[in-house]
């Protein structure tokens, strides 16, 4: 199995689900990054996920990576959400992310804001205010979440 199966299983085993694991340089130091999303919906939306479901995630995944390091060298491990305004970057975390506001930028700085609705293969659907819109995931040079104030 993959470091990230390994990760996978046990976020699975403490009701989350992961969204995503990167290898980030800040200030000199490398971090090694895994967000993590809740299954539980509330209002058509994802609820937050916990402080003490982070520490408790980060204490069961510091011993796999005591066997089996990310990188070579020092690092740090950060367990947390990705946030509410986040990089799209493959097609389940589209999946991960239906019932909140999305912004894609396709070909010809054409953008699509609104809220995506389903993903059904590789065909993403967004209801714009004006009408629905369904978008093949290889159109979309760039695509993120956003929250409207």
């Amino acid at each position: 199995m993959s470091l990230k199966s390994d990760i996978n299983s046990l976020v699975k085993s403490v009701d989350l689900e992961l969204y995503d694991t990167s290898i980030v340089n800040e200030n000199d130091e490398t971090i090694y990054r895994v967000s993590v999303i809740s299954k539980e919906i509330k209002d058509g939306k994802r609820a937050g996920v916990s402080l003490d479901a982070c520490v408790e995630l980060s204490h069961l995944i510091s011993p796999l990576l005591d066997v089996t390091p990310p990188v070579s060298g020092d690092y740090r491990l950060e367990v947390g959400s990705p946030g509410i305004e986040r990089k799209l970057v493959n097609i389940s975390q589209y999946s991960m992310s239906i019932g909140e506001r999305v912004s894609l930028l396709l070909g010809e700085k054409q953008k699509v804001r609104g809220v995506l609705t389903k993903v059904e293969g590789s065909k993403i659907f967004v209801e714009t205010e004006e009408e629905d819109v369904e978008v093949e995931f290889n159109d979309v040079l760039k695509a993120k979440t956003y929250f409207e104030w």
